[in-house]
C-alpha cells in the first residue's frame, strides 16, 4: 500500500463511521417517536372517562375525559388561528362540575369579529382531552387585561384569573350551532427522523465515494 493512502483511508473510515452512527441514532429516534405518537393517539381516541381526582401532567396529558356541570363567569380570549377560521380567539371559560370542582374549558375558536359577542354557555356533559399547553417562553407577550387579549394557554395564569384548578380541558365537540368552533387536540408533533436517517446514510455513501475517488487519484499518480 502506498503510504500516501494511509491518511485518506483513516479519514474515510472515521468519517463514514460517524455518519453511519448518526444514521443509526436517527433510526432509534424514529422508533421512539413512533411509539410516543402511538401512545398519544391512543389517549386521544380512547373512550372518555370521568375526570380523575388526582392528575399527573406527564401521565394524563391528552387523556380523554368527560365532565358534567356548567360554565360560569367571564371568558378569557387567547389570540390564535386555525385554517378553518383564520385569525381569531380561543374562548376559555371556567366550568363547575357537579362535584364542585372548577376547571378550565377551551371551548374553541371564534373569528376576530366575534370576540366580544354574547355566547350561550354550554352546560351539561363536556367531552374533550386534558392539555398542559407549555406554550409560553421569554418571547410571549404579557396579557392585555384591558382588552382581554391573552397570548398563551398556560394553565397557571388562566386558572388564577378565573379562580379554577390548573386543569385544562380542550372541548372536542359542541351541541351549539352558534358557539365557538371546537379545535380538538391533535397530533402536531413532527416526525422527520426517517428523512434525517436517510440524509446521514446518504452522506456516508458520498463520503465513501469521495474517499475511493481520492485513493484512485493517488494510485494513478504513483503508477
Amino acid at each position: 500500500m502506498n503510504k500516501r493512502m494511509i491518511a485518506p483511508i483513516l479519514f474515510g473510515i472515521v468519517g463514514i463511521t460517524i455518519l453511519v452512527l448518526l444514521g443509526n441514532w436517527q433510526v432509534r429516534r424514529l422508533a421512539w417517536k413512533q411509539d410516543m405518537l402511538a401512545n398519544i393517539e391512543a389517549r386521544l381516541t380512547a373512550p372518555a372517562i370521568d375526570l380523575p381526582d388526582i392528575l399527573d401532567p406527564a401521565r394524563d396529558r391528552f387523556l380523554s375525559v368527560k365532565v358534567t356541570g356548567q360554565m360560569v363567569g367571564a371568558e378569557i380570549h387567547v389570540l390564535s388561528s386555525d385554517p378553518s377560521t383564520g385569525a381569531g380567539y380561543r374562548i376559555i371559560t371556567a366550568f363547575v362540575t357537579d362535584s364542585g370542582r372548577r376547571i378550565l374549558i377551551d371551548r374553541g375558536i371564534v373569528p376576530e369579529a366575534k370576540k366580544d359577542a354574547d355566547r350561550v354557555p354550554e352546560n351539561g356533559v363536556i367531552y374533550g382531552n386534558l392539555l398542559w399547553a407549555n406554550d409560553t417562553d421569554k418571547y410571549t407577550p404579557e396579557a392585555n387585561l384591558t382588552r382581554n387579549i391573552w397570548f398563551s394557554r398556560a394553565e397557571g395564569p388562566l386558572a388564577e384569573a378565573l379562580n379554577t384548578e390548573p386543569i385544562f380541558l380542550v372541548q372536542s365537540s359542541t351541541t351549539l350551532s352558534n358557539g365557538p368552533i371546537p379545535i380538538p387536540v391533535g397530533l402536531n408533533t413532527p416526525n422527520n427522523h426517517l428523512e434525517y436517517a436517510v440524509t446521514w446514510y446518504g452522506f456516508a455513501i458520498v463520503w465513501l465515494g469521495m474517499t475511493l475517488y481520492l485513493l484512485w487519484r493517488i494510485k494513478r499518480r504513483t503508477i
